[in-house]
């Protein structure tokens, strides 16, 4: 299991004491986050799908590490096509062409039942899992070791819900009423995502950012069924997580969350969306969990819709009451596509103060 303490050997750490906070770099900036400790300002970081590009390896590559330094990130979220977990499972999608459409489900990986018992064994070597590792490797290489980059990893049953045509509610339906089916295909799944998620750290990668979506929502799962269903399954892929795997974020999407779910995983941070309704501040799931809390911005209202101005506010009063300790400024989740640039670039300016 990776341990979430650790920073790593050319951390400077004395007992409680940080060394010369002002001149910390991304790196150290962020291992201090996730060490609970309070570095010089809150790391951020921004993600967004990119539909044009993101067909191609070499273009996500180019267009990430190009946001990455436009924005002044201090890591980068791999942000692929959210499609190529069930293109590896054999979904077929048709890409839109544009940079403002998402590709078009043309067949669904999973059409019956019996079909979860026909789910392929896939590892990190499938196509549509070697791309996105490549365009890992690609952004790597460009922006060197000083802005850290995490590879996306759907959880099993994520990519469940994506095989029958993105569809949650159904997967869901399914994995209750057909454990015997749905068990062994989670499993078969969590294989080839150890696989994937075990190749992007050698590529590269400081770890994942292990979507859970919205299952472990109270709305979705009771936190009961998630445990006796999924949570294994998610386990079996982070407990392979590679020893030098050192940043490694659970994400959970909807209301009412599950905060437990994330802390029995074990990993550095937490990401959710602290506006939905039920879900707790940045503090208090930094406390609850303890894990850095990540998020802080409305992805699809305020970086779309307000001023930069607002953005700033917006960020500044969600990093109330965190004191600034263990905590990382971001969206709540994937950022819509139509945020236009001040918007984003005035994200670096709530943590500049």
């Amino acid at each position: 299991m990776v341990s979430r303490r650790t920073l790593g050997p050319d951390v400077p750490f004395l007992g409680e004491a940080w060394v010369d906070c002002a001149a910390m770099d991304s790196v150290t900036r962020l291992k201090t986050a996730i060490a609970l400790e309070k570095p010089d300002r809150p790391p951020f970081t921004l993600w967004g799908h990119t539909f044009k590009e993101e067909w191609n390896p070499q273009e996500l590559a180019a267009i990430t590490v190009q946001r990455a330094r436009r924005y002044r990130l201090d890591f980068v979220k791999l942000q692929p096509r959210a499609t190529f977990f069930a293109e590896a499972y054999g979904s077929q999608y048709q890409p839109s062409g544009s940079e403002e459409e998402h590709p078009t489900l043309t067949r669904a990986g999973v059409e019956t039942l019996e079909d979860w018992a026909k789910l392929p064994e896939v590892d990190a070597s499938h196509p549509a899992f070697a791309d996105q590792v490549e365009a890992l490797r690609l952004t790597v290489a460009e922006l060197g070791d000083k802005i850290p980059v995490i590879q996306t990893v759907f959880s099993p049953l994520t990519v469940a819900g994506h095989l029958i045509g993105k569809d949650p509610e159904g997967v869901v339906k399914m994995l209750l009423d057909h454990p015997d089916l749905l068990g062994p295909a989670l499993a078969r799944i969590a294989r080839g995502l150890a696989s994937f998620s075990t190749a992007s750290v050698k590529a590269g990668g400081v770890g994942v950012f292990f979507a859970i979506s919205g299952y472990a929502s109270a709305d979705m799962l009771s936190e009961e069924d998630y445990r006796r269903l999924a949570l294994g399954h998610d386990l079996s892929v982070i407990e392979l997580l590679p020893e030098d795997a050192w940043f490694n974020v659970a994400h959970l999407c909807g209301s009412r969350l599950h905060f437990d779910i994330a802390k029995a995983l074990g990993l550095q941070a937490v990401s959710w969306d602290v506006y939905q309704p039920g879900n707790p501040t940045l503090a208090e799931g930094r406390d609850h969990t303890g894990m850095a809390a990540m998020g802080g911005l409305r992805q699809k209202t305020t970086l779309v819709k307000a001023t930069p101005k607002e953005v700033i506010a917006e960020g500044q009063a969600a990093l109330e009451g965190t004191d600034g300790r263990g905590v990382i400024l971001a969206p709540g989740c994937s950022i819509d596509v139509h945020a236009g640039d001040d918007n984003l670039s005035a994200v670096k300016e709530v943590v500049a103060a």
